[in-house]
């Protein structure tokens, strides 16, 4: 009798962190298990405690525990491996169940609860017992001190055991649960549970009412299930976060321990992805908390649900060209590769030139220009009509967010036009005169046939939203005639006949950097209708001053299309308390009239907490950085118990405000203390060096094992410049400014997971939790 097996996220996890020797038994295993699970040198035994449970032996010491799921339709066998243990660890009390909630497979293994909480909570674990072993080789029941005379009282004081099956907490864990006494005690129980089981028990700990944790965490996580489904495991193996064991599991076990999340679905997450939505839906939620994750996972869903085809009617698109070749990569590993033929990846502004070529007859198109290249050429029509009244990057900021985001084409159309939040207020004559110098320096730039990228985003917009009208007109003659052909009223038959939108879905990720011309293509390119645009954004982490209200452009999320994830996977929770602090106080948009805040927001990993280092000066702040990065290296490259060297390229990373200060960085380490770098390009890492170096800019939607920040001083963070230049002269202007180095720093210290250092000179910056 064959076999096919899956395996249970944790085990994965667990896994990993194994020895090489032992991820190649484990794979032998599995083969042996898929041609014959009753193979007498498997040894395959339910346990006494839970009979839904059966341990099977991978070689003298390690045993893989696993779940029967069921038969096939096809007849063959379903199991599910759920943990792989040392012999002396594997216990008759280990268990498996179908969450009340989710519906999901769970794996639940007392012996990581601490054995206080154990002997309080009654209960206390039995090893198991082999054939042809004797007792006295295994690791007897734990031995637990006394109870203390006077119990301490319960951490989850006012929680009842109704309570937390309610909220979906695993059975197994609900005595333990109500048993801590010590925030340790709860972490070391969180440390081992269920997903589901940790995140309920992580908000209750961090202070959250049953009822906010009901609304917040179990109500989205929750899901529809038939009457008996605590007894189908085979439809619970079809909810549950697995990866097939095929003959690709030797490079999955090789992808390095942060594989995992980057690929991981939880409930709350699946329910997202498999939501039908009757217009634009949205995801927000703070760093690390899978919003891109989801937006894959959409992708991959959208694509299988397409009719046959060679096409590619399907958009992933975000804003940088490193973060696109990022989101190609991990697409990759979720989809058929007929499937990921079938979907267009590409940043904004590569799909708004692709719009461009297609509209612009050969040898007249525009060349690109930088916005410090338009600023110079906008400086020299200032100083040619000798006008002060205006700073260039005044100027620039009214183009760039008033004309062009609002598509303005006329004089009176920037006479009647809204400059909500821009701050400074402008009457009737000094508009006219604004518009002309503008007049004039788009007619300077077009004269030298450059454009920026913000004017190429707007010729964009504007061609598709043309193509958009020409295909509603054509439905709209279409219906009147009653679906007849209009080819004879078409001006071009062949062209009109055919066309039609660009694409079916649209997926944004890093949707809170795009401007309102952006949006408008985006708009135009597919049609109104069930999931045609899914977005997914965090205003805290917007580093452009680009704030979209996205109803004004034709893309309505109201009306339940919009949800929020809180729970971070790639940060610890030290590490995002202090990084909260960065942005507090702030007022953050949702991309629309309502607000978003950072409320809620947790973690359920944990670590040291981010250490803050005053330096004498420059010279002394880049000696003691390379002093915490040689530190670094050697903890990242001390050997396993199989003696393998982890290489610490690409795990750790030094952030700084602008570019001059990353060559700078960069230099001082290579020619002063030895250490190899490589700087962060829009084009991803320039050189081998192990230490990445860049700008707050271009760590967006990177992480980093172990980062370093530095040069958070005051006068950098914000810059003298802005605080000199805009506190009286334009308030509000002032204020964006700040909150968009508030939200730089926010980005760069999220791009943490293990350990952050926070460096400076002088005086630290005001935006720091000190």
């Amino acid at each position: 009798m064959t076999a096919r097996l899956s395996l249970y996220q944790k085990a994965e996890n667990e896994l990993y962190k194994m020895d090489s020797s032992v991820k190649t038994k484990f794979y032998d295993f599995c083969h042996q298990f898929r041609l014959d699970p009753d193979h007498p040198s498997l040894d395959l035994k339910p346990l006494k405690g839970d009979g839904r449970i059966f341990r099977a032996k991978i070689d003298r010491s390690y045993r893989a525990l696993l779940a029967r799921a069921g038969v096939g339709a096809d007849g063959v066998q379903q199991w599910l491996i759920v943990a792989v243990r040392h012999r002396k660890d594997v216990y008759e009390e280990l268990t498996v169940a179908i969450n009340r909630v989710t519906g999901e497979i769970e794996f639940v293994d007392l012996g990581v609860v601490g054995q206080s909480v154990l002997q309080r909570a009654g209960l206390q674990l039995t090893p198991a017992q082999e054939e042809h072993t004797a007792p006295a080789e295994l690791t007897p029941a734990p031995v637990v001190s006394p109870r203390p005379a006077v119990p301490a009282e319960p951490l989850l004081v006012g929680c009842t055991p109704e309570d937390l099956r309610r909220l979906g907490v695993a059975d197994a864990l609900i005595g333990p649960a109500l048993a801590v006494t010590t925030d340790e005690e709860l972490d070391q129980l969180i440390a081992g549970a269920p997903r589901l089981t940790a995140e309920v028990l992580t908000g209750l700990g961090s202070g959250m009412s049953v009822d906010e944790v009901e609304r917040e965490i179990t109500e989205p996580a929750s899901t529809e299930l038939e009457p008996g489904f605590e007894n189908d495991m085979a439809a619970a193996l079809t909810r549950t976060a697995v990866t097939t064991v095929d003959d690709d599991i030797r490079n999955v076990l090789a992808e390095g321990d942060f594989r995992a999340w980057k690929v991981y679905l939880h409930p709350t997450q699946r329910k997202i992805v498999e939501r039908n939505y009757s217009g634009p839906g949205r995801v927000s939620g703070g760093p690390g908390t899978g919003k891109t994750i989801v937006a894959l996972h959409r992708v991959a869903r959208l694509a299988a649900a397409l009719p046959p085809g060679h096409g590619r009617p399907i958009l992933l698109t975000t804003y940088t060209k490193n973060l696109t070749a990022d989101l190609r990569s991990r697409l990759t590993s979720l989809m058929d590769p007929t499937l990921l033929g079938r979907v267009d990846i590409k940043h904004i502004d590569q799909l708004a030139q692709s719009v461009l070529n297609e509209n612009t007859a050969p040898g007249a198109q525009r060349s690109l220009i930088t916005d410090d290249q338009a600023l110079d050429v906008l400086r020299e029509v200032l100083f040619e009509h000798d006008e002060q009244r205006w700073d260039a990057e005044f100027l620039f900021d009214e183009w760039e967010q008033i004309v062009l985001g609002q598509s303005l084409g006329t004089r009176q159309d920037y006479f009647k036009a809204r400059r909500a939040g821009m701050g400074r207020a402008l009457n009737r004559p000094e508009r006219a005169v604004v518009w002309k110098l503008l007049e004039q320096f788009a007619l300077r730039l077009n004269g030298m046939g450059r454009e920026t990228w913000a004017q190429a985003a707007e010729r964009a917009a504007r061609y598709e939203m043309e193509r958009a009208r020409k295909i509603q007109t054509r439905a709209e003659r279409k219906a009147d005639i009653g679906g007849g052909d209009l080819a004879h009223l078409d001006d071009n038959s062949s062209a009109m006949r055919y066309l039609r939108h660009r694409y079916r879905h649209i997926v944004v990720d890093e949707a809170q950097d795009l401007s309102p011309a952006h949006w408008k293509m985006l708009r135009a390119m597919v049609a109104s209708g069930p999931d045609d645009l899914f977005i997914a954004s965090d205003t805290h982490q917007r580093i452009y001053d680009r704030q979209v209200t996205l109803s004004t452009v034709g893309i309505n999320i109201r009306g339940g299309r919009s949800s929020k994830l809180t729970l971070s996977y790639r940060t610890t929770q030290e590490i995002l308390d202090q990084a909260a602090k960065v942005v507090r106080g702030g007022t953050y948009d949702d991309l629309d009239d309502g607000t978003d805040t950072l409320d809620g927001y947790h973690s359920l990993l944990h670590g040291p907490a981010p250490e803050y280092v005053a330096c004498a000066d420059w010279i002394d702040e880049i000696t003691q950085l390379a002093e915490a990065l040689k530190q670094w290296r050697a903890d990242i490259t001390q050997p396993t118990e199989d003696g393998t060297v982890r290489d610490p390229s690409g795990t750790m990373a030094v952030c700084v405000a602008d570019g001059d200060m990353a060559g700078r960085v960069a230099a001082d380490l290579e020619t002063k203390h030895g250490i190899t770098t490589a700087t962060l390009t829009k084009e991803g890492p320039q050189g081998d060096g192990e230490v990445h170096v860049g700008t707050m800019h271009r760590f967006k939607g990177l992480e980093y094992q172990k980062l370093a920040v530095i040069g958070a001083s005051d006068g950098i963070l914000p810059r003298t410049a802005v605080v000199e230049k805009y506190k009286t002269t334009d308030p509000k202007r002032y204020e964006r400014e700040l909150k968009k180095s508030r939200n730089q720093l926010f980005v760069a210290t999220t791009r943490a997971r293990d350990a952050l250092r926070i460096s400076w000179h002088g005086r630290p910056s005001p935006f720091l939790p000190l």
